[in-house]
């Protein structure tokens, strides 16, 4: 008798919404077979904070996870927001070029006084990302997203916020638990798996699957870009696989008929075609759904969903 494919579960963005994530992984829970849930691969796809008010309690519940459901295997990728939060907090390796971190700065430099750049305490060695998430931007109202901004580009003042903080306070830096940095230091830029199992019309398709929060672009080379996110290149001021929109939104082409599987968060929406998986309905919007992606089956579960257990 063939062995049963292992359920991989990918959930998409959570940005500080503790009640959603509770709600989600219970309607999970009920979902699937117990002996299915209990031994999943299961990806989280990045952007744990900003926006929501409990970035704290969702850390806490995603360290919990190992000891709760041993027999799980447990990823969380880095999405833009968490490196951000990382690079504050001085987490974010040094850069392999043997650069200075004030050097990813100097492309968007005009930029610093319109996004109000993080000048506090340790800012001389701080990474670009890291001084656009603690800063103060000019602007109130985020005319792209509808809705104000919460403290800086990024919304990260209610992540501020829920460690007790205010927001661009260098005091973060102390506030934010041992545990907590040692999770955001250990994030993976990128997941790869040799054999994850799909249906299809044509019946069960084993494929090779890279997880990435926004994606890979088109032109280039897979290999480099991949080696660059197993390597946690920090020279680059903005990594596009991590913040890029429509150069990441499709499967490159070097990847066509390779049978592999791209799964993303970051883009706001859901959105599968062929092996194009993205996966972030809610988009840290306190009004829509978080969800979930189950292989094989391809069945999306979310936090609202009634689901009789």
């Amino acid at each position: 008798m063939s062995q049963k494919p292992r359920t991989v579960i990918c959930v998409g963005d959570l940005h500080g919404h503790i009640s959603k994530l509770t709600n989600l992984w219970l309607n999970l829970q009920s979902s699937l077979d117990p002996s299915e849930f209990t031994s999943a691969l299961v990806i989280f796809l990045g952007d744990y904070c900003d926006r929501g008010p409990e970035t704290r309690k969702v850390i806490d519940f995603l360290i919990s996870l190992p000891e709760k459901h041993p027999d799980q295997e447990h990823v969380f990728l880095a999405g833009n927001h968490d490196f951000a939060f990382a690079g504050f907090l001085g987490l974010l390796p040094r850069p392999s070029d043997g650069s200075d971190l004030k050097e990813t700065w100097k492309e968007y430099e005009d930029s610093e006084e319109r996004e109000g750049w993080y000048k506090g305490e340790g800012f001389e060695d701080m990474h670009l990302q890291g001084r656009r998430w603690a800063g103060k931007i000019k602007a109130q109202f985020n005319s792209v997203k509808g809705m104000p901004y919460k403290g800086s580009i990024y919304d990260a003042g209610t992540t501020f916020e829920s460690y007790g903080v205010s927001h661009g306070s260098s005091d973060l830096m102390k506030a934010v638990p041992e545990s907590h940095k040692k999770f955001l230091t250990n994030m993976v830029w990128v997941h790869e798996e040799d054999d994850v199992c799909l249906e299809t019309e044509e019946g069960l398709k084993h494929c090779k699957l890279i997880a990435v929060h926004a994606g890979l672009e088109k032109g280039d080379s897979v290999e480099e870009q991949l080696k660059l996110l197993r390597a946690k290149d920090t020279s680059i001021s903005k990594v596009p696989y991590l913040s890029g929109r429509k150069n990441v939104w499709d499967i490159p082409h070097e990847l066509d008929g390779k049978q592999t599987v791209l799964v993303s968060g970051h883009h706001g929406k859901l959105h599968m075609d062929g092996l194009r998986l993205i996966i972030d309905e809610g988009g840290g919007y306190p009004e829509k759904p978080v969800a979930a992606i189950v292989l094989p089956s391809k069945k999306i579960i979310r936090d609202i969903d009634n689901v009789s257990s």
